[in-house]
């Protein structure tokens, strides 16, 4: 469903993404594990369109997507949560759901997604009314999470979703993510929590600086002894 092939991304002259190679099929959650400054964000912001590669390709459902603008990124299916929620926090939580639906102009399948939305969490049902910005770092998670999925995403790609939360809400988050996932959305997550990560997903690739030094299946990476050692606490 989605490829990236021989990516290379630079930022000035730091080579951020060195010829990474990628693949996340229909229905799977597919996780991107790494320590800080290994170039997970930079691989999700180039799938998006939001950084231009160097080289290498970016195929979704067959179609190159390198050079395409962000915006019609969305437009096909591919939908990005960013790294630190970025709501638009002096909107609303409804103006903010309302945003995640701007390419759209079915009214009544916006008011059904809205409902599915809070379904999903119920807490911005409670809080809907509310100015975004004032809302809980974990409320603020689940409201972006809530945004891209207004959108209705064929791919859900999850920068780092746990980043800041307590242990009980990242809990709910991942509990989320895999729900959202059985309903028939396809996640690509980055994400520093390798535990958590690997529990949910089907499939995992491992970066260090800028290149994949592993990947298989999320079960053979938790069990691996190099992964233990280096991400999973032992």
């Amino acid at each position: 469903m989605l490829e990236v092939k021989d990516l290379e991304v630079y930022y000035g002259a730091i080579h951020a993404v060195k010829g990474i190679s990628l693949k996340v099929d229909d229905g799977q959650i597919v996780t991107l594990i790494g320590s800080n400054g290994a170039g997970k964000s930079t691989t999700l912001h180039t799938i998006s369109g939001l950084i231009k590669p160097k080289s290498g390709s970016i195929s979704f459902d067959g179609q190159e997507l390198v050079g395409v603008p962000a915006h019609d990124i969305v437009g096909r299916g591919l939908v990005q949560v960013p790294e630190g929620r970025h709501v638009f926090s002096n909107m609303s939580v409804m103006e903010n759901l309302d945003m995640g639906a701007y390419l759209r102009n079915d009214k009544d399948g916006i008011a059904r997604d809205k409902e599915k939305v809070f379904e999903l969490f119920p807490r911005l049902f409670e809080r809907k009314g509310q100015m975004a910005g004032t809302l809980s770092g974990g409320e603020q998670q689940m409201l972006a999470m809530g945004r891209a999925l207004m959108s209705r995403p064929r791919v859900l790609l999850l920068d780092e979703p746990s980043m800041g939360l307590a242990p009980l809400l990242v809990k709910e988050i991942f509990s989320i993510i895999k729900t959202i996932n059985d309903e028939g959305t396809t996640v690509l997550l980055v994400e520093q929590n390798a535990n958590m990560a690997l529990s949910i997903a089907d499939h995992a690739y491992v970066l260090e600086t800028g290149r994949i030094v592993l990947s298989g299946t999320a079960a053979e990476l938790a069990a691996s002894e190099a992964v233990r050692k280096a991400y999973l606490g032992g």
